[in-house]
């Protein structure tokens, strides 16, 4: 029987502005399990940021319940690792230090984990490198190796390949996948892109803006690995697209063209 890990019940979100009240989210009511791997799509606006800041604590002025274990989620801790679309590293430290952050390498368990971390990633041989001599692909490879180091529940992920092209973000999605069966951390992770979606997912979340609430949740019941270019995976693909009245309206991208 699968653990519900996260469980958001009625949530709303208002913001107040100089022009008056926005409503945000809506009604959102969602339950992921431990060691799920979930995306949220949808077009900009829709509140998919804002409800990923929520479940990491670091919006708690909103309205409904957000359990983490069955305990509120009332602040950040390291439990809910966050990964922003921007890498955040700090540019004085190397690679190993950047992944350990406030840990100590001299620590025989940190540096280990760091170690194997580095490995995962697919960092072997950058560790001494500095984050203006990297890539913004291995820069968010450090920034992913950081926070698992933590051993979050959940690790979240706010459009973390939007600013990279084509081909990294693939080798990027295939690096994510690898840590996720390697480690079962339960993932959320945000994206305007159909493909990635479905590529990485147990699970698509479709929301709708203004406000922002869940127009439907469409389970990927396809192995991994995964080829976008077969026939099952276009499905799945088409399926997702089809929930939107107004595609060409949306700010979704459409990789493929189908």
């Amino acid at each position: 029987m699968s653990i519900i890990i996260l469980d958001i019940d009625h949530l709303d979100k208002t913001f107040e502005t100089p022009a008056g009240s926005i409503q945000a989210l809506r009604d959102i009511r969602l339950q992921v399990k431990q060691g799920e791997f979930v995306t949220v799509i949808g077009p900009s606006g829709c509140g998919k940021s804002t409800l990923l800041k929520i479940i990491a604590g670091l919006d708690t002025a909103h309205q409904g319940k957000v359990l983490l274990e069955n305990r509120p989620v009332e602040r950040p801790s390291i439990d809910k690792g966050f990964i922003f679309q921007e890498h955040r590293l700090f540019p004085w430290l190397n690679v190993e230090r950047n992944i350990a952050a406030d840990l100590s390498l001299s620590d025989p368990q940190v540096r280990k984990k760091v170690d194997e971390l580095i490995e995962t990633v697919r960092l072997k041989g950058f560790e001494k490198a500095f984050p203006r001599e990297l890539s913004g692909g291995m820069s968010q490879r450090v920034a992913i190796a950081r926070a698992l180091l933590r051993n979050p529940k959940v690790l979240l992920l706010d459009e973390p390949f939007g600013a990279l092209d084509a081909f990294t973000r693939g080798h990027l999605q295939e690096v994510l996948l690898d840590i996720w069966r390697q480690n079962q951390t339960t993932m959320i992770l945000v994206t305007h892109d159909i493909d990635e979606a479905v590529f990485l997912a147990n699970r698509v979340v479709i929301m709708d803006p203004r406000p922002g609430t869940i127009r439907k949740i469409v389970g990927i019941d396809l192995p991994f690995p995964r080829k976008k270019s077969s026939v099952s995976f276009q499905e799945y693909r088409r399926l997702v697209l089809n929930e939107f009245e107004r595609v060409d309206e949306l700010e979704l991208v459409d990789s493929s063209g189908i």
